[in-house]
Formats: C-alpha cells, structure tokens, sequence
C-alpha cells in the first residue's frame, strides 16, 4: 500500500526513533513521545483534510463511510515497511484526529523485557485469572503478548485472543493460537467469550475487559478450568480488585467478590518510567491470590491489599514502593519520579532513607 506524503515519512521517522506514539491533531505539526516525552516535529501544521486523505487511503470505505457518517471513533491496525502500527481516529473540533502506537515485530521474552522470576510462576498455573494492570502506554500489551509467546512455546495448547484490534501476530509453536479480532471475527469481547467454551480453548487471552458481561464471562472461565489473560486501565492490585467488582451492580457485587477470589491467580501491575540517562525502566507489583488475598477481596478488605503486599515478599509477592525504591537506589529513576508514582509517597521515603 502507498501512504501519501509526507505521512509515510512520518511512519518512518516514528520507527527510525524509537517513538511509541504518534498523534495526528488538525491545526498542528504532527507530534511524537519518546521516551515518555511528546516532542512537537518539524512539520508544517496538518489541517483536517490531510489527516482524512490519510486516514482514507487504509481504512476502506466502509469504515471511512461508517466513520464520517456517526463521528464515531475507529480502531484498526496498518503495516508500513515490515511495521506494524495499532491506530485510533477520533474527531475534535469537528475535525478528524488520530493516534498511532508502533508495534514492535519482535515479541520479547519475559526476559529481555526485564520482568521480575516471580511473573514466571503464574504462567505455570493452568487455571485461573491473571490481570495485567497499569496506565496507558506502560507496556501491559507487550507483557500480555511475552506471557502468550511462552505458553505457546511450551504447552501444547490452544490459546484463543480476543483483541481490539490484534496487535502482536504470533506464530504456532508447541500450542496454537486463534487471534479474533473484534469488528471483524466478533461483534464484541463478551460474545466472543460466550462461545469460546465451545471452541476447546486451554487459555483465552482478551485484550482488555471493558464491561460487566465480558468480565462475568471472563472469571466464568476461569472458573471451569482455563486459564484467562486479561489487561485493565488500573493503577495497583487494589484498585484492580475494586474496579473488577463495581462494575457490577450493587445487588450483584457480593457474588462478584466471591467469583473474584475464586478464580484469580494475580494480578501484576506495571509502570515504564524514564531513566535518568534515556530510556525506559520497569517498576512493579505483584501480587499473588494466597488464601490470605482470597479472603480479603470475599469480605471486601480491599483497602487492606496494598500492605498485605507489602509484607508478602516470602509469598512471591513484590510491592510497588519497594519496586520504585530500588530504582531510585540503582541511580535509574529521580527521586520526584519514583514519589509521582508511589502508591504510599512517604513509606517510599522510608525506604530511601
């Protein structure tokens, strides 16, 4: 496919610098992050039209019809010179908008991406919930993505994913994979779910869970003996908890509580943070359902989570602070970093002096 200019110039410049980012907005010069940092390129201003004829010559006219006809936002996925890009349109100030995430070809090891051994021991359940966790952009796709990569390099499975839209592409090894795509193999998360019993899945990997039907159908799963992968938008082990059961209703959430803690395996969240000296570093937490945990989420002791956590080290546990402040001790992070993502800012302080 041809892009026209100076977009595939740009689509380069994003993979020649290592930039995660890239963001279309009317009225500006085109805009990339690296390292965490959005840098404004030296480019003329975009106006809405360039971005449409952009976003025209890939999309299909189904798409471009269906898009300019509800204003309403579009995910998809393009390849640009053995690359692949993850894509969101959106309109702002009745403009069209975009942003594009470079995806790395290379699925990476839990390894190279410097997890922490104690991630290694939830991939060797067979059963269960396992939810990544972190913000936007801190790499729960890349984990999400390494974690499947090892299960298919080891067991003789068949993983189904359900994504939105499929970002890594993996290859068969010892198991097999089935990668659906939401719009375009299913209508939705949740109703893929629905039928992947009847599907003879091992593990189901769903990229994100956004509603109530897909997480009810999500720990179901779980529940009858597969193993289901999972990111959330959330910042700890807690809040991940919390947010799991309000998004059901209050006459429901004492079932979910229950479903919860029967069914999780862990929950492993993630901060990249920019180094000191360039580049990006890993800060985690992790935290494993003991029976301790489980009985925690079943009488709605949340709060009490972040400090069993803490105390846990002996259980394969890892505390976000305790993360951070090795950081900082390394010399890797600043201290006002590691305070900016601190879950307690002042037991972290403990830690450093």
């Amino acid at each position: 496919m041809s892009y026209p200019l100076p977009f595939a110039d740009l689509l380069q410049y994003a993979i020649d610098h290592g930039a995660s980012d890239i963001h279309l907005v009317s009225g500006i010069a085109p805009t990339v992050r690296i390292d965490t940092k959005l840098q404004m390129l030296d480019y003329p201003a975009f106006s809405g039209e360039d971005i449409t004829q952009f976003v025209a010559a890939f999309i299909g006219d189904a798409m471009y019809q269906k898009m300019v006809s509800t204003r309403s936002e579009q995910d998809f996925s393009l390849s640009f010179n053995s690359h692949r890009f993850r894509c969101n349109t959106y309109f702002e100030g009745g403009s069209l908008a975009a942003s594009l995430r470079l995806l790395s070809n290379h699925i990476p090891t839990l390894e190279e991406l410097g997890l922490p051994s104690q991630l290694t021991s939830l991939t060797e359940h067979s059963q269960g919930l396992i939810v990544i966790a972190g913000p936007t952009g801190h790499g729960k796709s890349t984990t999400l993505a390494a974690i499947i990569n090892k299960l298919l390099s080891e067991r003789y499975w068949h993983i189904i994913s359900i994504e939105d839209p499929i970002e890594y592409q993996f290859e068969h090894k010892k198991g097999i994979i089935s990668q659906r795509e939401v719009g375009t193999d299913t209508v939705s998360f949740s109703a893929a779910l629905r039928t992947a019993l009847r599907e003879d899945p091992d593990a189901v990997m769903v990229g994100e869970m956004r509603d109530r039907e897909t997480v009810e159908a999500a720990m179901q799963l779980a529940q009858t003996g597969h193993l289901v992968l999972t990111t959330l938008h959330t910042n700890s082990a807690a809040q991940t908890a919390n947010r799991i059961i309000d998004i059901f209703p209050k006459d429901q959430q004492s079932q979910a509580r229950v479903d919860l803690a029967e069914s999780l395996v862990g929950i492993f969240s993630q901060r990249l943070l920019p180094k000191i000296n360039g580049g990006r570093v890993l800060a985690t937490e992790l935290m494993v359902a003991t029976p301790a945990v489980r009985s925690i989420i079943r009488e709605d002791k949340t709060h009490q989570l972040t400090n069993v956590i803490q105390t846990s080290a002996a259980d394969g546990m890892i505390s976000m602070d305790k993360s951070l402040a090795e950081l900082v001790h390394r010399g890797e992070i600043t201290l006002d970093e590691a305070l900016s993502w601190a879950l307690d800012p002042k037991a972290l302080k403990l830690m450093i002096y």
